[in-house]
């Protein structure tokens, strides 16, 4: 029978070669043809099928869809409902299976998109449907349950990190009390946000201060401690998750403004933590303070993304074509972490009810206890994740990249 797979929610630098993933382990099992939906389970509700088969028939096509970062085939923020509020939109997606004699379903996503799956293979079972439906991990935010980590966070981290360090070298030079705070991607994990340790190192000092969303933030303690390490030295770079909170829940950029709206799925929209932070600074401090905010620059950032990333979201894309092979449904593809030195992972598959709507944080154990660091645990388990380059294909001096004509 054929396959079908997607993408979905925010992209990642990694996404791509999960795609190719999928596409290759599928072509190489003996699928006749290996349908994309353009714009996720959006775009295959109004049958925006291209067929994969035509637009990736070279190895060359394939090794430029592993560096293209974003998602090829688009993406798209749409909620399936339940069966029960809304079952015209599951009827039609089955229909829509049928009729293009799909028995093979792919989603790569994060938490919303495992839902997806989730829900589409349960309805599956109750309409005794053979259609086999299995997530593919994907998220800079690294916050899926079951899985060592997620495809995209190596990549993202190796940029934050590799990032954190220049600046620290860029705001070293003059002999000027100034502070500099850097905002990262986080709303509940901060996953991300801590990969800012690891730009410390021999050459590097590292950046001063890290505050993730998994402790309370105070503006009495941030000051207090701000005040101390500039009797230390002038030049401070601090990194905070966009979705740092104060002890009674409100997030910090709420203090700056209460307009915030929401998205599709009810995340209330997080931005400006850093400005209204390096505001204060220059309010209270009389120095010079500057906000950065990284924004979606983490997630795109494929001129330094990590081989084992890329590597690894082939991986976990082929591992779930392997898995509803052998008759699996309902499941995703995750790592297994063996060892960490020398670094192994292993690709197995995990129930989609025990990730779909599932956080996971980073371990309070891995914060130090001044709350404004990480510990050398956490250090031991993110640095496997960023090491190796995929150098790009370069062309008129700029990297290349595959696009959908």
């Amino acid at each position: 029978m054929n396959v079908v797979v997607g993408q979905s929610g925010g992209p990642t630098v990694a996404i791509n070669a999960s795609l190719a993933g999928v596409f290759e382990e599928a072509v190489r099992l003996g699928a006749e043809k290996v349908y994309g939906m353009q714009n996720g389970i959006a775009g295959f509700l109004q049958e925006k099928l291209v067929e994969l088969n035509d637009l990736l028939d070279d190895s060359e096509k394939i090794e430029l869809l592993k560096r293209t970062p974003a998602c090829f085939l688009g993406s798209c923020r749409h909620k399936l409902k339940g069966a029960e509020q809304n079952e015209e939109e599951y009827k039609k997606i089955f229909s829509v299976l049928e009729k293009y004699d799909i028995g093979y379903f792919f989603y790569i996503g994060g938490n919303d998109s495992m839902d997806t799956v989730a829900k589409l293979s349960a309805y599956a079972n109750k309409i005794g449907s053979k259609v086999r439906f299995v997530g593919v991990p994907k998220t800079i935010d690294n916050d899926l349950t079951e899985t060592d980590h997620t495809p995209g966070y190596g990549s993202a981290a190796k940029f934050v990190a590799t990032t954190m360090k220049e600046l620290v070298r860029d705001t070293s030079i003059y002999d000027l009390y100034s502070v500099t705070i850097v905002e990262v991607m986080g709303r509940n994990a901060g996953w991300l946000t801590a990969a800012s340790a690891l730009a410390k190192g021999e050459d590097c000092c590292g950046v001063d201060m890290i505050f993730l969303p998994e402790t309370p933030f105070t503006m009495d303690g941030f000051f207090q401690k701000l005040s101390a390490k500039l009797k230390e030295k002038k030049s401070l770079v601090i990194a905070v998750s966009e979705g740092i909170k104060l002890p009674d829940g409100r997030y910090v950029c709420e203090l700056a403004s209460s307009a915030q709206g929401e998205d599709v799925f009810g995340h209330k929209q997080l931005t400006g933590t850093a400005l209204f932070l390096a505001g204060e600074c220059a309010n209270r401090l009389k120095i010079k303070a500057r906000a950065i905010e990284l924004s979606t620059l983490q997630r795109c950032a494929s001129h330094i993304a990590s081989l084992t990333d890329i590597e690894e979201a082939y991986r976990v894309g082929a591992g779930a074509v392997q898995a509803a092979a052998e008759g699996k449904s309902g499941v995703a593809s995750v790592f297994i972490r063996t060892a960490n030195e020398p670094y192994s992972c292993a690709v197995e598959v995990r129930e989609i009810d025990k990730i779909a709507n599932q956080e996971k944080t980073v371990p309070l154990e891995w914060i130090d206890t001044e709350k404004d660091d990480l510990t050398e645990e956490y250090l031991a388990y993110a640095r496997p994740l960023i090491q190796g380059e995929l150098t790009p294909v370069f062309e008129n001096g700029l990297p290349k990249h595959l696009c959908m004509k």
